[in-house]
């Protein structure tokens, strides 16, 4: 047979291979463009490929909580935190969560959770969505990413820092006033570099009640309005912030320092004067020093924002902070924390005037990995959320179980 009709005899074959979804190997080009047929044929099996939702992972947490032991004063209530607090209450479902997370392609990981313990007026055990975006990665090493959807604004630790991680039973009014449920519609940019990823982890799977990875550094925009929320003006907030863990001797210690700014517009009632919206911007700093043994976790607040005063709402100082000390023996940490906060809460309706002083005192005991028991005593002083806004004192213990899954 000629030497042309050998070459085109050889790429006919080896062309219908390919169209059948087979490969054709040879030892040697050049010896399969001179033979009759290919001497070895070898059939590569295809590659199975997993469906995206087997990427998945389902997890979660409940949280049960009695406020009612000693208490002093039924009219000492928290409007914005647990509102199961004061009058004659008794069990509750703090909070229900849900987890679905996981990668579904090599640069996008989604993140959903709702949460079924939420509270709408007096109607309690609500379900409500708490977290909704999609991780999109920037690079192969995952360092750089954007979080697209409603999640938590990087702002502060303690709000950056899941409830089931948290010591205290609730959040401090300086930082979690800033953004009622931590969250809110945006897009954020995180950057953390492989070795402070690597830490971030540690820090929560360890127990030593770390924040989770929400960046070394974050900027975004978002809404404003706080979560389940529309935007009610034309002027996002803008967030930023810079953290860092790293060793000091044996022990890790973090830093951090951010704000945001933006213009936020209030709920009204016919007695709700002033500006449509005004200027809402705060700076914090943070300091934690992590419980190894013994721990110190501090973060400070400033700014200014909305505020009812002498009847017309308008841009006002703010400012407030907590200290907390905790010691961690094994599985079991007692902890002392003392807050203050002089500002407003911006999200209850005409964002009346607010004051906070609170002590509290408590032990956590990690049972085992999926059981938890809180108690702890409580010392405070709160301005009502009802004009004319007075300010009640009183005391109170509370225990909490909680349940992982």
């Amino acid at each position: 047979m000629p030497a042309g009709d050998t070459m085109r005899i050889s790429i006919l074959l080896t062309m219908t291979s390919l169209a059948l979804g087979t490969t054709a190997y040879a030892q040697d080009p050049v010896a399969l463009a001179g033979a009759a047929t290919p001497t070895q044929t070898t059939l590569a099996a295809p590659v199975a490929k997993r469906p995206w939702y087997e990427s998945l992972s389902i997890r979660g947490y409940s949280q049960v909580r009695y406020n009612n032991i000693a208490i002093t004063n039924e009219k000492l209530v928290n409007a914005q935190g647990d509102k199961t607090i004061g009058g004659k209450n008794g069990f509750s479902i703090r909070r229900a969560r849900v987890i679905l997370s996981g990668d579904v392609h090599e640069q996008l990981s989604v993140y959903l959770q709702p949460d079924f313990a939420s509270s709408i007026g007096e109607q309690l055990s609500v379900a409500i969505l708490r977290d909704w975006y999609a991780d999109v990665f920037l690079t192969a090493d995952k360092t750089l990413r954007v979080r697209v959807g409603q999640s938590k604004v990087p702002f502060g630790f303690e709000n950056m820092q899941s409830s089931s991680n948290r010591l205290a039973l609730d959040r401090a009014d300086s930082v979690n006033s800033a953004v009622k449920d931590e969250r809110d519609m945006g897009a954020f940019v995180y950057f953390a570099p492989s070795e402070a990823r690597k830490r971030f982890k540690h820090l929560v799977s360890s127990g030593l009640k770390g924040s989770g990875d929400y960046g070394a550094l974050a900027l975004g925009v978002f809404n404003g309005q706080t979560a389940n929320a529309l935007e009610r003006n034309r002027t996002p907030h803008v967030v930023a912030r810079a953290t860092w863990p790293f060793k000091f001797g044996d022990q890790f210690v973090e830093c951090a320092v951010g704000g945001y700014f933006g213009e936020f517009s209030a709920k009204r009632d016919k007695n709700g004067k002033g500006p449509y919206s005004v200027t809402d911007a705060r700076a914090h700093a943070t300091l934690v020093v992590y419980p190894q043994p013994l721990g110190f976790q501090a973060e400070y607040v400033v700014g200014v924002g909305p505020e009812l005063r002498d009847g017309v709402i308008g841009s006002h100082p703010l400012h407030g902070g907590y200290a907390q000390v905790m010691y961690k023996a094994g599985n079991v940490i007692p902890f002392v924390k003392a807050q203050l906060y002089d500002g407003a809460r911006k999200h209850e309706t005409n964002a009346p005037p607010y004051e906070a002083q609170e002590l509290e005192i408590g032990v956590e005991w990690q049972v085992h990995a999926a059981l938890e028991l809180v108690g702890q005593y409580t010392i405070s002083q709160r301005s009502s959320p009802i004009k004319p806004y007075a300010t009640e004192s009183g005391q109170f213990g509370r225990v909490q179980l909680q349940f992982n899954y």
